[in-house]
C-alpha cells in the first residue's frame, strides 16, 4: 500500500504563528508549497461572505423597534422615530453616499414637530442609523445604549433632556446632523454599523457631534468605534461616551478640540490645553 503523507505534514508552520494569540489579522496562518492551507482559506471566504451580507442585509425594524420597548431604561425616551434618508433603497444607499447623509423632507417635518417650547433645547438627541452592518445595530445598539442611559440618569452633576430615540433607514454618519438640527438639540449621538471587516462584520461606531447642523466638517466629531463583543466592550464604550459627553457640555464644542482623556483620570484640561481651546 502507497504511503500518503499526513495534511499536518504537509503544512509549514510559520513563526509568526504565536502573535496570533493578540490578533484578528490573518498573520502566521503557514503555507502549503506557494499556497496557504485549505482551511485558512476557507475561513477567509467565510469571513468575506459575512462581511458581504452584513452590507446588504436589512435591519429588521419592527424587531428593533419591539425590542427598544422592552428595554425598561429606553422606555420614556419612546416611542422611536422612524425615519429615511434621501436614499430611497440599499441600492441607491451603496451607489449614492451623499443620499444617505440627509434625512428626507418627511423625516424632517416629523423631527420638527418634537420641538420644545419657547426655543428651548434637548441637551442630546439620539440617532441609530443602520449604516453599512445591520448585524451591528441588531447586535450591540441597544446593550450599549442601556447602559448609556443609565448613567446618564445617574449623573451627579446634570440631568439630562435627552430627545426620543431616532431610528434612520438608510443612513450614514452625517445623517444625525440634520436629526440634531430639526430637534434643536444641543448635541447628537449617532450610533451606526461600521463597515465590515473581515473580522468584523457587525462593529458599532458611535459618532459624537456639538451644535449639529448640516454640511458640518468631519473634524468637528468624536468617534468611537469598534464596539463588538471581541473588540471595545459596552463597558469601556460607554465610560468614554460619557466622558466625551460630559466634557463636550463643558466646553461646548466635539472635534479635534475634544480630546479622550477618559482613560486618565483628567478630568480638568491643562493651563496648556485650556490656551489651545481659547485662542
Amino acid at each position: 500500500m502507497k504511503n500518503v503523507t499526513p495534511i499536518r505534514q504537509l503544512v509549514h508552520d510559520d513563526p509568526w504563528k504565536r502573535l496570533r494569540e493578540f490578533t484578528d489579522a490573518r498573520i502566521g496562518i503557514g503555507r502549503v508549497g506557494t499556497s496557504i492551507p485549505t482551511s485558512e482559506m476557507l475561513k477567509f471566504q467565510l469571513s468575506h461572505a459575512q462581511a458581504i451580507d452584513a452590507v446588504h442585509f436589512p435591519l429588521d425594524i419592527q424587531a428593533f423597534v419591539g425590542q427598544l420597548e422592552s428595554t425598561p431604561s429606553l422606555v420614556p425616551y419612546l416611542p422611536a422615530q422612524c425615519l429615511h434618508s434621501e436614499a430611497r433603497d440599499r441600492m441607491e444607499y451603496l451607489q449614492r453616499p451623499d443620499l444617505g447623509r440627509k434625512l428626507n423632507e418627511a423625516s424632517l417635518y416629523q423631527l420638527q414637530q418634537l420641538r420644545k417650547p419657547d426655543g428651548e433645547s434637548y441637551d442630546l438627541a439620539i440617532v441609530i442609523a443602520d449604516g453599512l452592518s445591520s448585524y451591528a445595530i441588531a447586535n450591540h445598539a441597544i446593550p450599549f445604549l442601556n447602559r448609556l442611559i443609565k448613567t446618564l440618569n445617574d449623573d451627579p452633576q446634570k440631568e439630562w433632556n435627552i430627545a426620543p430615540i431616532c431610528l434612520v433607514e438608510q443612513g450614514r454618519v452625517a445623517v444625525g446632523d440634520d436629526a440634531g438640527e430639526a430637534l434643536n438639540a444641543k448635541e447628537v449621538l449617532l450610533l451606526v454599523g461600521e463597515r465590515p471587516g473581515l473580522s468584523s462584520p457587525d462593529s458599532l461606531g458611535l459618532y459624537l457631534t456639538w451644535n449639529p447642523k448640516r454640511g458640518m466638517e468631519e473634524s468637528l466629531r468624536n468617534c468611537i468605534s469598534n464596539i463588538r463583543t471581541e473588540g471595545l466592550s459596552y463597558e469601556k464604550a460607554t465610560h468614554k461616551c460619557f466622558y466625551l459627553l460630559s466634557e463636550s457640555h463643558r466646553i461646548q464644542l466635539t472635534g479635534v478640540g475634544l480630546k479622550d482623556r477618559s482613560d486618565d483620570g483628567q478630568l480638568e484640561p491643562t493651563a496648556k490645553q485650556q490656551f489651545c481651546l481659547t485662542n
